[in-house]
């Protein structure tokens, strides 16, 4: 895998792929001390990068191969990319995905053409069931992320980087099986040698950083992430050479992390992304001052279930301290409820649930227990809340 076979796969992704936007950040710029700007591959055809790569794989497939059609596994994003690619130069594709895949990300694949049938827990559990597939039918497995044309497609998003923020020092990839790492981490280090390429994946699902440690790929033997888009249990053999050979790096980020870094581009940039897109931006909110800057954070991919985005909004604010529970002792008088109820919007709280306990071996007998769940500013507000509550005599419990 060369520079050459990346800028070839530009050439055969002209007028299918789209350049995506590169949007700088002022509130990531301001809490790195540098410029920080967001590669938009979330507004690629399909809603993802993977559209790149699984276009230049079937292109590249022989008239005989065509005639069978192709098949692939995917948890959505890799599905979409294949079933459009398909339909793009008239063949038939097959899909399988996990049990569990996102709903819109499943009933896009249909849209797009493609059979989708469900097998496994797991995305391994999907692939084999590809692998039987392909070899019952003849159909050509496009893998989604270990052949070296997916790589050169994707690695053309590295190509765009370099174009449209010349200046960049740190480039910061979501990654899950390494394609997308692999070909942005070729191109930018062929260009730009002094460059730093950092992969980031979910702590559920950290392949990679074992895999290096032991000098080759090992598989987890189980995983446990919201971010489907990089859950993948194990480096393919081409990613984890090249990422070995080129990137400089590989962090984690927590759940809660991934939470809070896609509501924040959802407040803050106006960017709908998914968990697995969402992850570069995590690591920036982890350590601000670890990358340097310019930095580029890419957004690998929009594809949300809306009931999954409105479970991580909420555990997003919930992990930037914007929720708050508390246990509070009143007197059991009439107008104590409203009383306390009033010195928390004195301070700007909403209350979002109120529940009363009268009877507990810790209350006075002239005491009831209230639970509030309050929306806040944030952790600082929270603990100004706590602080008027505690000075007008409450007992308060988190």
């Amino acid at each position: 895998m060369t520079l050459d076979d990346i800028r070839a796969a530009r050439e055969v992704l002209r007028g299918v792929a789209i350049e995506t936007p590169m949007e700088e950040s002022r509130w990531l710029s301001a809490l790195a001390g540098g410029p920080v700007s967001l590669k938009c591959e979330n507004l690629q055809r399909t809603g993802s990068f993977k559209a790149r790569g699984a276009y230049v794989r079937i292109s590249r497939l022989s008239e005989a191969e065509r005639a069978h059609g192709v098949v692939a596994a995917s948890a959505g994003n890799h599905a979409q990319g294949v079933a459009l690619a398909a339909s793009l130069i008239g063949i038939p594709s097959t899909v399988f995905m996990p049990e569990g895949a996102p709903i819109p990300k499943e009933k896009a694949t249909r849209a797009y053409g493609a059979d989708v049938v469900f097998h496994g827990r797991y995305l391994e559990d999907a692939l084999v069931a590809a692998h039987a597939f392909a070899a019952e039918t003849g159909a050509t497995l496009i893998h989604p992320f270990d052949h070296v044309d997916v790589v050169a497609g994707q690695g053309t998003v590295g190509l765009e980087i370099l174009e449209q923020v010349p200046e960049v020092e740190t480039v910061i990839v979501p990654t899950g099986g390494g394609g997308l790492l692999a070909g942005i981490a070729i191109a930018v280090k062929a260009l730009r040698p002094d460059v730093r390429v950092i992969g980031v994946q979910a702590e559920g699902a950290a392949a990679f950083p074992g895999s290096l440690a032991q000098g080759v790929p090992v598989p987890l033997p189980s995983m446990k992430t919201m971010a489907d888009g990089i859950a993948v249990g194990r480096p393919g053999d081409i990613t984890f050479a090249a990422v070995r050979d080129h990137v400089d790096e590989i962090v984690t980020v927590s759940e809660d992390s991934l939470s809070r870094a896609l509501l924040a581009l959802v407040e803050r940039a106006k960017m709908v992304v998914e968990p697995a897109g969402a992850a570069a931006v995590a690591a920036i909110l982890d350590r601000p001052d670890a990358f340097r800057t310019p930095t580029v954070a890419l957004l690998s991919g929009g594809n949300i279930d809306p009931l999954l985005l409105g479970k991580v909004i909420r555990h997003g604010m919930a992990a930037a301290g914007r929720y708050l529970n508390l246990r509070v002792c009143i007197p059991d008088t009439p107008g104590g409820l409203a009383t306390l109820l009033g010195e928390v919007s004195s301070v700007g709280a909403n209350v979002l649930e109120v529940v009363h306990e009268r009877i507990s071996p810790s209350l006075h007998l002239d005491e009831v227990e209230v639970h509030l769940q309050l929306e806040t500013r944030g952790e600082p507000h929270a603990e100004q809340v706590k602080g008027r509550l505690r000075e007008r005599g409450y007992r308060v419990f988190d």
